[in-house]
């Protein structure tokens, strides 16, 4: 069953290349679809999906797992966590680098991957008569806009059926594909690695180019590691080797050999495989199959966004969970209408599913690149391998990989230029907001002072104390918020118990109860609270009062009050001082309306509104 529902949301990707893949091998360059190039593409395309998904990440990338948990972030913490030494610190900036900005072009996939595969499915309403055509591109709108509406509703119900109508999918691929092969059964000569070379020597740079088409084939291989959590791995490898890599090869062979009785079928090769009464049952299904990849996919770049906001290179946006047994169904509105636009817009400029596989694909195999990367580091630090091995073995991922960007390269003034800049974006946004939040930690503390020093002010000096507890939320676990100074100053009171709360993402994906709060008794009723979470948790503020409960440290919700500090941004022209942290005054500017714009903590927290107060602050940065 687990292997069922890993076929419905981690192959919908890969599983829908068969649409547009071969065909873009031929189109593109203008190679003639001659037996040869044929034969040497089909090479191509197998092992490469051998390779690719067959050796690097079903044997050796999903051995990198952050407690079962995988995906571009996850491998990030991972690789973070190995540098655990002090002359690491410069290596740990590096990994982190990489894996923001990985997980950055992995937004950009996210807006290509609907409009390209959706499209694709469409386009195959042509076969049955040119009349389709001015309706293409309205029916993949009214597709899409279902599609992000009942985002909201979350998956949970429509997810059962998503691992029946892939099943269906796959099959019908190995079936079309076999029929096919039927006509020309020596197209298995593709399995011979030798027609690979000999198509690379045979058209010298134009076949170099070809690598940029041939590597669609494999553009679903990150969400075989991403959505790793969420199935396992065994699950995932089943599903793999016995559904979904028998069924594309079995179909991009049937392709070829339709091909090599046919050239002229180089237009369409996946629908014209098909019989003509098939066309319409075929279009269904294609976009059933396409509409469940681009929900896989939406709902990977949600749940990098929670990761993000959790390591702290995101500000607080509202995440609504919609199921309450999953953990990992959850709708980010802001993210959702987001990619609404960026698809719809890809599929208004690009029109067609050949003008964006020229857009398509950079993004990726940038993705690629860093997970060999961060898992060159994990084998390192972590597996404890020698340099020889992992420097063998990831090296020759990494010059792998490396072919496949320089073959994509050429994209980037046709439409590549779009993930690496919705990428960049990204990757501006995420490190502004990480450096953004140190400096203003830094100005907070400078007002601050140790939690010690405080009490023993308060011994020395005892106010006068109310009933009743008051919890303030404090990023920094060194000191004392500066709403509860501010409160001490200016009302010159305490109330009768005191918490200083801090939340803290550890670099693993879960925490468990047990170890979810550290709970530090100062002085008498003045409590020093940590709380633990883990980067696919997303925090409540009534599972840590229950976990305080279990330590005997009651909290009565309706006598607590929730003091929280409203700091207003404010950025000051000029360099920083020698030795502080500080950007340039238009990133300043931007981390100020990010941070004017992020969802207050009383919604994210979920704490009673009613029983909050919020102290004003202004920051100068």
């Amino acid at each position: 069953m687990l292997s069922l529902g890993a076929l419905g949301v981690v192959f919908g990707d890969i599983g829908t290349s068969p649409l547009y893949s071969l065909r873009e091998c031929f189109g593109e360059y203008g190679i003639p679809a001659s037996p040869e190039n044929v034969i040497g593409i089909l090479s191509l395309i197998f092992w490469t999906l051998i390779i690719v998904i067959c050796v690097k990440y079903m044997a050796f990338v999903m051995r990198a797992d952050n407690k079962g948990e995988g995906g571009i972030l996850s491998l990030m913490a991972l690789a973070v966590r190995s540098q655990h030494t002090k002359d690491m610190t410069h290596r740990r900036w590096i990994m982190t680098i990489l894996g923001l900005f990985g997980a950055a072009l992995l937004y950009g996939d996210g807006v290509i991957t609907p409009a390209i595969s959706v499209l694709s499915a469409m386009e195959g309403l042509t076969i049955l008569t040119p009349q389709f055509e001015p309706f293409i591109i309205p029916i993949t709108i009214f597709v899409m806009n279902a599609l992000f509406l009942m985002q909201k509703y979350g998956t949970g119900r429509i997810g059962v059926i998503f691992g029946p109508i892939l099943l269906i999918w796959f099959g019908t691929l190995a079936v079309l594909g076999i029929n096919g092969i039927m006509l020309n059964p020596h197209i298995f000569e593709a399995l011979m690695p030798n027609h690979a070379l000999e198509f690379f020597y045979a058209n010298g740079l134009h076949g170099f180019l070809v690598l940029g088409s041939v590597f669609l084939v494999v553009t679903g291989g990150e969400a075989l590691y991403a959505d790793m959590g969420h199935f396992g791995k065994r699950p995932i490898r089943l599903a793999w080797f016995f559904v979904a890599l028998p069924a594309l090869v079995l179909n991009y062979f049937g392709q070829g050999a339709l091909l090599l009785s046919t050239p002229e079928a180089i237009s369409n090769p996946f629908y014209l495989l098909a019989p003509k009464w098939a066309i319409l049952p075929m279009v269904v299904l294609s976009t059933l199959a396409t509409v469940i990849a681009s929900q896989a996919l939406i709902t990977g770049v949600f749940s990098i966004t929670r990761q993000a906001i959790q390591l702290g290179f995101c500000p607080r946006i509202s995440i609504i969970h919609t199921s309450s047994q999953e953990i990992g169904q959850i709708y980010v509105p802001a993210v959702n209408w987001s990619l609404f636009v960026g698809v719809i817009w890809l599929v208004l400029t690009f029109k067609t599913s050949s003008n964006l596989a020229a857009a398509y694909g950079i993004a990726v195999t940038g993705t690629m690149i860093i997970t060999t990367i961060l898992a060159y580091e994990v084998a390192r630090q972590k597996w404890n391998w020698s340099f020889m091995k992992a420097a063998s073995i990831f090296g020759a991922f990494l010059v792998m990989d490396l072919a496949f960007f320089g073959a994509n390269i050429h994209k980037i003034p046709h439409g590549g230029w779009v993930a690496l800049m919705i990428g960049a974006v990204i990757y501006l946004l995420m490190t502004t907001w990480q450096k953004g939040r140190q400096v203003l930690f830094r100005r907070l503390k400078e007002r601050s002072m140790p939690v010690e020093d405080f009490c023993q002010k308060i011994l020395r000096e005892p106010p006068l104390r109310v009933p009743g507890t008051a919890i303030y939320m404090a990023g920094d676990p060194w000191g004392v918020p500066v709403p509860l100074l501010h409160n001490l100053k200016h009302n010159r009171v305490l109330h009768q118990r005191v918490a200083i709360l801090t939340i803290q993402t550890r670099e693993v994906p879960f925490v468990s109860k047990k170890d979810r709060v550290s709970i530090q008794e100062v002085i008498p009723n003045f409590y020093r609270i940590l709380a633990y979470y883990g980067f696919m948790e997303t925090p409540k503020m009534k599972h840590i009062l229950e976990a305080c409960r279990q330590r005997d440290i009651n909290f009565n919700v309706s006598d607590t009050t929730f003091v929280l500090g409203r700091e207003t941004i404010i950025a000051v022209p000029g360099a920083p001082k020698p030795g502080e942290p500080g950007m340039p005054h238009w990133r300043e500017r931007l981390f100020a309306v990010m941070s004017k714009n992020a969802q207050r903590p009383t919604a994210f927290f979920r704490i009673p509104p009613n029983q909050v107060i919020e102290v004003g602050i202004q920051i100068e940065i």
